[in-house]
């Protein structure tokens, strides 16, 4: 067996970057609008991404009254390891979970929801019919715009975008995560082309919704790399875009590689416009749903 030093290379303890000065987050004066936030999701047992993935923005966002629901449990069938959810065999579907994020949202009197899911690849239709269920919901009872941010659903792909397509979001998200070079060790189980045919397919049966994507830096991957995701994005039909730092959750994820400096952000984000994106969101602690409600104005 031939030695891999390119996957020794990414869980290589004894070499770790230091954090640069520009990975910086903010924490609020206060702490009690975070508290009651977590004691509303904890009270419906809801999942939101922000903790289960150790976002970096957390404290800002729960501050704000802003959060990413994470639909269908809180256990995924991958193994991405970037990625902080647990990995295992999934609970069973809360089948009210679509009534009580409705309930919480009206509650919380939040006008612009992220909803995504860890992925289920125990089910035929990869939870598609939940993701429509909770936007019949919200639609019914709440004055809302929502932006889906889906996983790929390997197994039913156009079957699954068929039933959301019945009632679509206002927005639509599936990110890349990285390049296709790299895709055996940050996002096995997932397929790069089949990803692109994804947003094109959803583009297509859904013209008038915005469709989106992203990608975490930070990996290995090149200048030359990132620009030719970009140009496949657009030319199927992607007009939204999110660059952001990938870090490290913990030492059994994947190491960061490298840096990117907020200069370099700032050139792909430009390179972004330049191709025809209406929208680019490039920064070291950017994230897919960071922001959301502003992305799309």
């Amino acid at each position: 067996m031939a030695y891999n030093y390119e996957k020794q290379k990414y869980y290589n303890q004894e070499y770790i970057l230091p954090k640069p000065k520009w990975i910086k987050i903010k924490l609020p004066k206060s702490f009690h609008d975070i508290n009651r936030l977590k004691y509303i999701i904890r009270e419906n047992n809801l999942n939101t991404v922000c903790e289960e993935a150790c976002c970096p923005n957390i404290t800002e966002c729960f501050n704000n009254h802003t959060a990413t629901f994470m639909i269908l449990g809180n256990i995924c069938t991958r193994k991405c390891p970037f990625c902080a959810v647990k990995k295992g065999r999934p609970n069973i579907i809360d089948f009210d979970e679509p009534k009580k994020i409705s309930e919480t949202v009206l509650k919380l009197g939040i006008k612009y929801i992220v909803l995504t899911s860890v992925n289920r690849d125990d089910l035929k239709d990869g939870g598609a019919n939940h993701f429509l269920k909770c936007i019949q919901y919200l639609r019914n009872n709440n004055k809302i715009q929502i932006e889906i941010l889906v996983p790929d659903f390997r197994q039913s792909l156009t079957q699954s975008i068929d039933i959301i397509s019945n009632h679509p979001p206002d927005v639509f998200n599936h990110n890349l995560e990285n390049v296709p070079r790299l895709y055996k060790i940050i996002r096995p189980g997932a397929n790069y082309k089949k990803s692109l045919y994804l947003l094109n397919y959803f583009k297509k049966k859904n013209s008038t919704v915005p469709t989106k994507s992203g990608l975490m830096l930070g990996l290995g991957e090149t200048e030359k790399e990132i620009l030719q995701v970009l140009r496949d994005l657009r030319s199927n039909g992607v007009t939204m875009l999110t660059l952001g730092q990938y870090l490290q959750p913990s030492k059994q994820h994947l190491q960061v590689q490298r840096y990117i400096p907020p200069l370099e952000f700032q050139q792909y984000h430009n390179e972004a416009l330049s191709m025809g994106f209406h929208k680019a969101f490039c920064g070291p602690l950017v994230r897919s749903s960071y922001h959301a409600n502003l992305q799309i104005k």
